[in-house]
């Protein structure tokens, strides 16, 4: 992009921010609510009078935020939009990534509202307090280096133990209608407040943060019909657990998901941010709720009254929900219609190992037998940015009441994480907390810890398989502890206490019995009708963010980085393509079956390395699984035809100038948005990825680290590729939009056969192949 069309972007939001913009407040000013649903009324007038037709939430969200709007009717799954974000999130992993890229920019602040949140890096070993002090020491010299660097270019800046970023962001800044993009595959979390967030890798925000407009593929509408209302042990976790497992994990790719009918109502705001929260499971673009009186409410309750009172005045203009005729005939407006009946659901569990493996509670126990799970669980683990709301804690406590009043208390360990500060001293007042340490909780940090892979386990034996449940949102092998052996089940926070309670998997609260300390013998009851919000308010924590210095103040120092940092390093651009096409590269593995984004560079003791890029590319695919060997980690090195882990063999090809391939089944790349997983492959010398078919956010990331995307025309012919074949694509001179690439697979014995590739592509998108990634054009102006 051009320093002029920067500088008129760079403008834009200034001129829409204005004095929000450097201020950067502890919640969304009411002047950029209101601008924001002005601008969108225009637009959106003007779009329905270009296609003539009425019009669902996502699209007024969407087109409201347009840099123009179009002449005819855009087309999911295959027109790219621009679009102009209200603001941006970044959480302490990836946002340091973000920040080394967004230094490139050579600005002295960032465009539009901006905020990062120290929430990935807390451990969880021993408890919330100490574990926060020893990672405060262990991640000093990063926190510093995110401190500084929101204060040198103006973001917002929360504390470690301040909570997880998508709980703060639900608390203090999403908003109806709004438009957000952050780093993080569960940013839309915030759909439950009815604002349209993305979950991007950080050189998308980077180059939002720098001025530019953010480029979407147009999605697709799925619409979930919701009618009746949960009953008993149902709570709104069932919901999109049911959901996964109509859609699967790649049924939602490049779509919105939008939830609506009288069912929706019935449902708490924060309860509907656990439904689009795990929307990430599906590969959905985002999800969200139309505007309604439970997400007044919450506005009201967490000091926004002044933004409720301007949705409620949207509201009945009808510009954050749908077109009435949409719930009339839904089928006319949306690719896919789901019907659920919420008086119907019953209490489900997922796993292991895949968040869409899922069957109703009263058939675990058959499951469990059938497929050798593991029955005796070994810990129970409740809370995360999914789970940890006031209404999901009161509910949890109900049963933890039960369970004090008979006597009895958790069969095993069971580790409680609170979602935000505001939500911990909440409860803690209110008694929510000392029901679950009645119990035998333990409670952590106000962080991910175990649910990104923060979580130490000494206790557990090497390789020893074993079960746990949890209240999470993500569940593949390694994700929680490092350990594949582990099998992750996801349910409610009201079903986690309960499976705690009785210790097995099998264990159904709704019929099985528990005994009491006196010896007799009782069901538990379904949990107490909970609270949405608390009666007395929310506790206002205090000293956990830090604002930026306003414009009158002088520019901060630099943003500190030690030149000999292990944990820290600056970027050098990637090369460029030298204009040729890519001949005989070796195969640096043929992964089998589910390789996320995990697998591509997995988190863990990793996360520490997130600043680093060399160091961290040592990570590179040691979770995959090879095809050729049915390894995990490890291939077969072509220049001495040694067993190696993966990133030594690329280390190796790339001191001999020697690009190589990746080849990909289904739905590669799945799950987290972390932009690592296309950076460090794309920094050992990774030229093209080839895959039967490719997830949403990694495909974009592999796009911008410069690293072909490319599908097969045929999915078949993944079969075709060998271990020691060489991979050959021609004709890239003449890349274009549409246009399939020529593929030529060399095998051993001197045969070769041609294959056809197809890649998503645009004009834009091409350049940042040319230039060696979408850094270097924004870099180079």
């Amino acid at each position: 992009m051009c320093i002029k069309k920067l500088i008129v972007n760079f403008l834009y939001y200034r001129i829409k921010f204005g004095d929000c913009l450097p201020t950067v407040m502890i919640d969304t000013p009411q002047e950029l609510v209101l601008t924001t649903y002005e601008a969108m009324a225009k637009k959106v007038a003007q779009y329905r009078r270009v296609v003539k037709r009425p019009l669902t939430l996502a699209e007024k969200v969407l087109v409201g935020h347009l840099d123009s709007v179009p002449d005819r009717q855009l087309v999911g799954g295959q027109d790219y939009v621009f679009l102009r974000p209200d603001r941006v999130a970044l959480q302490d992993v990836t946002g340091q990534m973000v920040m080394l890229q967004f230094m490139q920019a050579g600005l002295d602040h960032v465009a539009l509202p901006t905020t990062v949140h120290c929430d990935h890096l807390i451990r969880a070993e021993v408890g919330g307090p100490e574990d926060m002090k020893s990672s405060l020491g262990r991640n000093n010299e990063v926190f510093e280096f995110l401190q500084s660097a929101a204060a040198r270019y103006g973001c917002g800046f929360w504390k470690p133990g301040a909570g997880i970023i998508h709980q703060v962001i639900l608390e203090n800044y999403a908003f109806p209608g709004g438009l957000m993009i952050g780093t993080d595959s569960h940013t839309p979390n915030a759909g439950g407040l009815g604002m349209v967030a993305v979950g991007v890798g950080g050189l998308d925000a980077a180059e939002v943060m720098a001025g530019t407009m953010w480029e979407l593929l147009y999605p697709k509408l799925i619409g979930v019909r919701l009618t009746g209302k949960l009953e008993g042990w149902a709570a709104p976790k069932d919901v999109i657990l049911k959901v996964a497992e109509t859609l699967t994990v790649s049924g939602g790719t490049n779509s919105i998901v939008e939830y609506f009918g009288p069912g929706a109502e019935s449902i708490s705001c924060t309860g509907k941010a656990t439904i689009t929260n795990m929307g990430a499971e599906i590969g959905a673009t985002c999800s969200l709720f139309p505007y309604d009186a439970r997400m007044a409410t919450y506005l009201r309750y967490t000091t926004r009254a002044a933004i409720a009172d301007l949705a409620d005045n949207q509201y009945e203009s009808g510009l954050l929900s749908a077109d009435p005729e949409v719930a009339d005939d839904p089928s006319k407006f949306f690719d896919r219609v789901i019907e659920i009946n919420l008086s119907e659901l019953e209490p489900h569990i997922v796993g292991p190992h895949t968040p869409d493996l899922a069957r109703p509670i009263s058939k675990l126990a058959n499951d469990v037998d059938t497929n050798g799970y593991t029955d005796t669980i070994s810990v129970a683990l409740v809370g995360s940015c999914t789970n940890s709301s006031y209404e999901d804690m009161s509910r949890a406590a109900s049963i933890a009441q039960q369970a004090k009043a008979r006597g009895i208390t958790s069969k095993v360990p069971l580790l409680v994480t609170p979602g935000s500060e505001q939500i911990r001293s909440t409860i803690e007042r209110d008694g929510q907390m000392e029901s679950l340490r009645d119990i035998g909780a333990m409670v952590l940090a106000n962080a991910c810890g175990p649910c990104i892979g923060q979580w130490d386990r000494p206790e557990l034996a090497k390789d020893a398989e074993n079960t746990i449940v949890t209240t999470f949102n993500r569940n593949f092998p390694g994700r929680n502890d490092g350990r594949r052996t582990t099998l992750n089940f996801i349910g409610s926070p009201e079903m986690i206490i309960a499976l705690s309670l009785g210790g097995r998997l099998s264990f159904n609260p709704a019929q099985d019995e528990l005994v009491a300390s006196d010896g007799t013998r009782f069901v538990l009851d379904p949990p107490s009708l909970a609270p949405e919000v608390p009666p007395k308010g929310f506790q206002n924590p205090t000293e956990v963010f830090v604002a930026p210095p306003s414009t009158d103040e002088s520019v901060v120092a630099d943003v500190v980085i030690d030149p000999n940092s292990g944990r820290l390093q600056k970027l050098k651009p990637f090369p460029e393509w030298d204009g040729q096409d890519f001949e005989e590269m070796p195969i640096m593995i043929k992964a089998k079956g589910k390789c996320t984004t995990d697998h591509i560079s997995p988190a863990g003791a990793w996360l520490s390395l997130r600043g680093h890029l060399d160091r961290l590319s040592d990570n590179m695919l040691l979770g995959a699984v090879n095809a050729f060997t049915t390894e995990v980690g490890t291939g077969r090195n072509a220049l001495t035809g040694k067993i190696e882990q993966f990133s030594n063999i690329a280390r190796q090809y790339k001191e001999q100038h020697i690009r190589w391939i990746i080849i990909g089944d289904d739905n590669y790349g799945e799950g987290s948005s972390r932009e690592h997983a296309a950076m460090t492959p794309r920094y050992l010398g990774c030229a093209a990825v080839i895959a039967k078919s490719l997830a949403r956010i990694h495909e974009t990331n592999l796009k911008k680290q410069g690293i072909l995307a490319l599908t097969f025309s045929c999915s078949g012919d993944y079969e075709k590729i060998q271990e020691d074949d060489r991979i050959s694509l021609h004709g890239l001179e003449d890349l274009r939009p549409g246009k399939p690439i020529n593929c030529t697979i060399t095998h051993t014995d001197g045969d070769s056969e041609d294959i056809r590739l197809n890649h998503s592509y645009n004009e834009l998108q091409i350049e940042w192949f040319r230039a060696g990634s979408a850094l270097n054009i924004l870099r180079g102006g």
